[in-house]
């Protein structure tokens, strides 16, 4: 029983402390267009507290009974690519960060795909999933309200941010899981049903105050994929989604310039450009993890941004920096992803299959908004956890409430 307690505590720990992942970015020495509201000791402290638990599960993983779930060989391959494009790149101890942090994200994914069947780690993954994100959203709302931090406040122009460093980083973790805690709210009753449903007011909230113009199109995108694939045996579900996509692509177009500088509205064009110049130079496998804002200084026009951490789409962030190989190996993750979420669905109770659709909702709608914008938060705490819950909770046996 202790050995289940503490397992269940530390999938609680990593969930509830995704709101402040964004803080690492200052450990690493880069100066992004924000703060961090995590003083440096507690963010090392945090850091220090998951790589302890990454170590203490992939020990786990490692004891038998080995298990070897279809996302293996494709995340490893993924891994893999990532290394090759570090070692060939300009960067090799920048491109090591992404490794081990990504290496940690695999280990996740299978921790949580193995794990998850004891309903004492389901119960703690879907709790810390709704506390986390009630508390974050509310304290975006309220330093929103009474405009602090004061430097916060003027860098987003009074755009909700929270304990995320940009407004597109808490639009994105937004984007996950607000589609989660409305299926949970459905799916699930009691205690649980009412803490999703105060997870979903205040996400809510939270959400259309950051003014994520890439995060609105990437959750109506979620709402949208969701009401298709429920309704996929009908017509209704495509002409309700239409009406999604157009409410979101209406409410952008309306609030375009809301608590934007109109100035930064075609900057990424211009990145844009530099990044198909240097992925038009190192095609194969990229300039190496981390490495894009070195080759932009190079390549930029003499009119863009000076400084530019990625390319402003997940897509050519990837293919700059991990190349072709690189992308490859990621469609092969995604793909062996649908592909085993769609078998285990068809498997799934109604109550089961509405969690883990949500999930998968909220995974396409970041590909959405990683059409126009990269968001570390999404790539490294979210993508790789969030498809194992998928996975796992379309095949949970147990009442979950």
């Amino acid at each position: 029983m202790t050995a289940r307690v503490l397992t269940a505590g530390s999938f609680a720990f990593a969930n509830a402390t995704v709101p402040l992942f964004p803080s690492f970015i200052m450990l690493t020495g880069i100066q992004p267009p924000g703060i961090s509201l995590i003083p440096t000791h507690i963010a090392l402290a945090l850091l220090a507290t998951l790589a302890l638990l990454g170590a203490t599960f992939t020990i786990r993983l490692l004891l038998p009974p080995r298990e070897r779930p279809p996302t293996l060989v494709p995340l490893l391959a993924w891994l893999c690519a990532a290394i090759l494009a570090a070692l060939l790149g300009f960067d090799p101890a920048a491109g090591g960060l992404f490794i081990c942090i990504f290496a940690l994200g695999i280990v996740w994914h299978l921790c949580t795909l193995r794990f998850y069947g004891d309903p004492l780690v389901s119960r703690a993954i879907i709790w810390s999933m709704m506390i986390a994100c009630a508390l974050s959203s509310l304290a975006a709302i309220v330093m929103v309200a009474v405009r602090y931090p004061v430097a916060q406040y003027v860098i987003g122009h009074g755009r909700a941010i929270g304990t995320f460093v940009l407004p597109g980083e808490l639009a994105g973790y937004l984007v996950i899981m607000l589609p989660i805690a409305g299926a949970v709210m459905v799916a699930r009753s009691g205690a649980l049903r009412a803490a999703a449903g105060v997870t979903l007011c205040f996400g809510s909230a939270a959400f259309i105050l950051t003014f994520s113009r890439a995060g609105w199109m990437g959750l109506a995108a979620a709402i949208a994929f969701f009401v298709v694939v429920r309704a996929r045996a009908s017509g209704t579900g495509i002409l309700a989604a239409a009406g999604i996509i157009a409410a979101g692509l209406g409410a952008v177009l309306l609030l375009f310039n809301v608590a934007h500088n109109p100035s930064e509205n075609y900057t990424r064009i211009s990145i844009w450009q530099a990044a198909l110049q240097i992925i038009d130079r190192f095609p194969l496998t990229g300039v190496g993890p981390f490495d894009f804002s070195r080759l932009y200084a190079v390549v930029r026009a003499p009119d863009g941004d000076v400084t530019a951490f990625h390319a402003h789409s997940v897509y050519l962030t990837f293919l700059a920096e991990i190349g072709v190989v690189g992308v490859a190996a990621a469609v092969w993750a995604w793909w062996a992803f649908a592909a085993e979420l769609r078998r285990r669905i068809s498997r799934s109770s109604p109550h089961e299959a509405t969690i883990a659709l949500a999930a998968a909702a909220g995974l396409f709608g970041t590909l959405v908004q990683g059409l126009i914008d990269t968001v570390s938060i999404v790539i490294f705490g979210l993508w790789l956890p969030t498809m194992a819950f998928a996975l796992a909770s379309a095949c949970e046996a147990s009442d979950d409430t």
